[in-house]
């Protein structure tokens, strides 16, 4: 059984993002665990009540910034991803206007099909190219 949630248990997220970004990506750990979790909403998907997958997410006022998603080797290709990503996006979509996210190059086809939108031009993040993207909630009523 999938379980998604927001959670105060940062050592699961910690322990993925440790698995996939420092040891999976190479990224340096004082640029992964850089200091900012407390200020973001972490969220963390469970499979089986094995951690599986994570994200967190920091305000920068009516803008969400999603951060950190990562997904253990295990499991990506499932579909878990998008569904911790539908998951964010419907809970975090009364108390933001805006999303942006940094999207590894490789992933943006990921993050299109979930509506985000590339823009500006490609930058390097810890030796790994990234372009920003952004969605927009419709305000409108529904």
């Amino acid at each position: 059984m999938v379980q998604i949630s927001r959670t105060n248990d940062l050592e699961a997220c910690l322990d993925i993002r440790r698995a996939v970004f420092i040891r999976g990506q190479n990224v340096p750990e004082e640029i992964e665990i850089d200091g900012e979790d407390g200020d973001c909403i972490q969220y963390l998907v469970t499979v089986e009540n094995t951690p599986a997958a994570t994200a967190r997410v920091k305000s920068l006022g009516s803008t969400a910034k999603i951060q950190r998603v990562a997904v253990l080797e295990s499991q990506q290709g499932t579909g878990l991803g998008a569904k911790l990503m539908r998951f964010i996006l419907d809970d975090i979509r009364t108390e933001f206007e805006t999303v942006v996210l940094g999207s590894q190059m490789h992933a943006i086809g990921f993050y299109e099909k979930l509506g985000f939108v590339a823009f500006g031009p490609e930058y390097d993040d810890a030796n790994i190219p990234h372009r920003e993207m952004t969605l927009s909630f419709n305000k409108a009523p529904r």
